[in-house]
């Protein structure tokens, strides 16, 4: 595996990669990501081809400052800079209108781009050593199998996509552990597009009144599909009150359920793979990927997730399983 520790020396030769047209895996404070020069036409197609990811689908630009923001985007509403100033770096991107020298796959064909300072230190070392060689911005969707379960850790990208990239380097276990909060702009001011980490309360301090829900006006953007995060093992999700009976229910027909649990108890005769997940949305959150890929190798008839609670703090953490159940066909290797 082309793992590689964060040191100064790799996080050079991992600039000198990107700059020569090479795919580079890093580590964010969301998930990990797969890099290239945002510039490079070439460069970006080589994500799309690693991933399988569709040509339309656009990925999300990765920059060292905010002051970069005028060679990427046309415009910058007075309420994105005021996200901008609070948030970044942070787990937080700003869909605008894209810049005239912005290339066209990056932006999966659309009018907008997606922007993002992270925080993670590899992140933003490998950023400025990028800068330092005349480089404007990596492009970064997470570094997995399109549609599939993303990664937070070095070992999920060399499981995931092997050979296909130049260098990964291992920061350790993402520290949020999902994707980015995706807010867009148009004449009725912003529009949340795929929630995340930071949450809803946090945008509205800043904004003065809460973004509105994505609708028919909303730009594509990463990771808004209806399936997406997926396991390969068909995943369902149980109401907490009816997750023992389920399981049990599965167990009396032969078949072998996976189970993700967060308030509902292992029953004591439970043999199968039963995970325990922390009960509060941060903790969960930072295990969720991790754990659904264990669920996805113990190779059970079925994957049952307890839902979580109904309430702004699980929003985000509701919208990734909901996809990834959606997205889960029993298509295993």
């Amino acid at each position: 595996m082309n793992l590689h520790a964060p040191t100064p020396e790799s996080i050079e030769r991992a600039a000198d990669l990107l700059r020569r047209g090479e795919l580079v895996a890093f580590p964010t404070e969301t998930v990990y990501g797969l890099g290239a020069d945002a510039t490079n036409r070439d460069a970006v197609a080589r994500i799309f081809a690693a991933k399988g990811r569709p040509a339309d689908h656009p990925v999300i630009v990765h920059l060292a400052a905010a002051d970069a923001l005028p060679q990427w985007a046309r415009a910058v509403p007075d309420a994105a800079r005021r996200l901008a100033a609070a948030f970044w770096p942070g787990p937080l991107t700003l869909i605008l209108p894209r810049g005239p020298a912005v290339e066209g796959i990056v932006t999966g064909g659309q009018d907008s781009v997606g922007l993002r300072v992270p925080a993670h230190p590899v992140a933003q070392a490998l950023l400025a050593g990028f800068a330092r060689r005349g480089g404007a911005g990596i492009a970064a969707p997470s570094a997995n199998r399109f549609g599939r379960i993303s990664p937070t850790t070095a070992a999920h990208v060399a499981t995931d996509l092997g050979d296909a990239v130049a260098m990964i380097l291992d920061g350790g276990a993402c520290a949020l552990g999902i994707e980015s909060t995706i807010v867009a702009f148009d004449d009725d001011g912003p529009m949340l597009l795929r929630p995340g980490s930071l949450g809803i309360d946090a945008l509205t301090r800043v904004l003065g009144r809460a973004p509105r829900s994505a609708d028919a006006s909303a730009p594509r953007a990463s990771g808004t599909l209806t399936a997406h995060y997926a396991p390969h093992t068909r995943t369902q999700l149980i109401a907490a009150a009816s997750l023992l009976s389920e399981v049990r229910q599965r167990l009396e027909r032969d078949e072998d359920p996976a189970v993700l649990a967060r308030g509902v108890a292992r029953p004591g005769d439970f043999a199968g793979t039963w995970i325990g997940a922390p009960s509060d949305p941060p903790g969960y959150a930072h295990e969720l990927y991790a754990n659904l890929r264990r669920l996805d190798a113990a190779r059970a008839d079925e994957i049952l997730i307890e839902a979580l609670p109904n309430d702004d703090a699980w929003l985000a953490l509701r919208d990734r399983l909901a996809r990834a159940a959606a997205g889960s066909d029993d298509d295993r290797d």
